[in-house]
């Protein structure tokens, strides 16, 4: 492999070749387009054009900490803003911020809870900038993969 030696272990060439992959890498265009004739979403956009280097895929990030616990059992808005800071981990683990993002998949149990998604969605937004309005499918489900979640989100990022 480029860039690496014979005696090298697994991880250092990894490790090798990651950092390699991050000094080239280039700015992502992100352009998001709202046609006046789709009218204003509020809070999302209805296009995003994207050219970029990488690609990231997020699993669906749930309401659990670091130890696997859940967060807010019974507290939708403390549900939604582990979720985000999950979201959150998992982008800059992979080098990005909220500004990568360039499209959510988000489940809830109960379209109820739109409101406070909304905030704890609005309030992880306004940590970036330039601001960021992905593209956003919102699906209320019947339940998800662990009895007490409420939410779930899995993303697309641009990097």
């Amino acid at each position: 492999m480029p860039g690496t030696s014979p005696g090298m272990t697994w991880e250092e060439c990894q490790l090798r070749l990651r950092e390699a992959a991050m000094a080239t890498k280039t700015t992502p265009s992100i352009n998001r387009i709202n046609p006046p004739e789709l009218g204003t979403p509020p809070g999302y956009s209805q296009i995003v054009e994207v050219s970029a280097g990488r690609i990231i895929f997020i699993a669906g990030q749930t309401a659990v900490d670091h130890d696997g616990n859940v967060v807010g059992k019974y507290d939708f808005a403390a549900q939604a803003d582990q979720v985000f800071r999950n979201l959150a981990i998992a982008l800059q683990a992979s080098g990005c911020t909220a500004a990568n993002l360039v499209k959510l998949t988000v489940f809830l149990t109960d379209m109820e809870n739109l409101a406070r998604y909304r905030e704890a969605r609005n309030r992880f937004f306004a940590s970036v900038t330039p601001p960021a309005a992905p593209a956003v499918t919102l699906v209320e489900v019947s339940k998800l993969y662990g009895p007490d979640f409420k939410i779930e989100i899995e993303a697309i990022a641009a990097a």
